[in-house]
């Protein structure tokens, strides 16, 4: 873990907060009458940095890093509260994580990548045991097969920057999700062949969106820009941008105890992606009339 880079993220979220907050609390309902509204400790920066610094930290698990904290960088966080304690604030930065990872995503370059992943909550053989997420999450199938839990929808450019996300039960479809992700979206979509379907497309054309996907073994075969053919080969970019999610900022694993705080953790990781700069790129480079094309 490096100070260095915790305070830089620290300052980038405090810059935030310095002007999200006060609006943010102009919104909020007045406590009822009795009701204590003691201030926390930690500011509202402090415990962001603290949700989202977890998913850098390349720790497994959230008590370790915590405990971590608490030893080794009590000098940059005087004010810290025990474990317990801090596991009970985690629900109350959600709403300000979310208007953070907004702030922070990428901008549309006219290339843009669909693709979704499982996020799996528990063993396929523990599903009737399972609790936690017992009416939210659903039975789903992927590539690897039947699961239980959500799907993580995303869409990125080719720097690899995301421009949105929804998550959903397993069991919704892919195309669903194509018109409330790309709202914002023009020039071309590219996505697996999970995506095919003949009124999405016309409809997002019609809206100034290209869907461009492979064609199945029993439709007709069309001619395809070369270029568009180049970039479909080069979509497994999105793979890479979900190995950063689950095997490097720890985004998926079964341990969670609350949907409220399942929810903040993911936010949490998707905001720590979108301050990290190990993001996979597509390698481009500018031809003799000063476009930029795929190498």
């Amino acid at each position: 873990m490096n100070s260095d880079n915790l305070t830089t993220i620290f300052c980038n979220i405090d810059d935030f907060c310095i002007q999200f907050e006060p609006d943010w609390k102009a919104t909020l309902l007045t406590p009822k009458p009795g009701k204590r509204d003691r201030k926390t400790r930690l500011v509202l920066s402090e415990i962001m940095t603290i949700l989202i610094y977890f998913h850098l930290s390349g720790m497994k698990t959230f008590k370790q890093y915590y405990i971590f904290l608490l030893s080794s960088f009590r000098h940059l966080f005087p004010n810290l509260v025990s474990y317990s304690r801090f596991v009970e604030l985690m629900q109350s930065v959600l709403i300000p994580l979310c208007s953070f990872l907004e702030f922070s995503k990428g901008s549309c370059t006219g290339l843009s990548i669909i693709d979704s992943t499982p996020i799996i909550v528990c063993h396929n053989k523990r599903i009737f045991d399972h609790q936690v997420f017992d009416g939210i999450a659903k039975r789903g199938k992927s590539t690897m097969g039947w699961f239980f839990g959500f799907k993580l929808h995303i869409i990125i450019n080719q720097m690899g920057e995301l421009l949105a996300f929804k998550l959903t039960p397993g069991n919704v479809s892919d195309t669903k999700m194509v018109e409330p992700l790309s709202k914002e979206l023009f020039g071309k979509l590219f996505g697996d062949k999970g995506y095919l379907n003949q009124k999405i497309f016309r409809k997002m054309l019609k809206k100034g969106l290209q869907i461009v996907t492979q064609i199945r073994c029993n439709m007709k075969n069309k001619l395809m820009d070369y270029t568009d053919r180049i970039t479909l080969r080069k979509r497994s970019l999105v793979e890479s941008v979900f190995h950063i999610f689950k095997d490097i900022l720890n985004m998926d694993h079964t341990r969670h105890r609350s949907p409220v705080n399942f929810i903040t953790n993911l936010v949490a990781g998707l905001a720590a992606y979108c301050l990290s700069d190990r993001k996979p790129r597509m390698k481009m480079e500018h031809n003799t009339s000063g476009e930029l094309v795929l190498i």
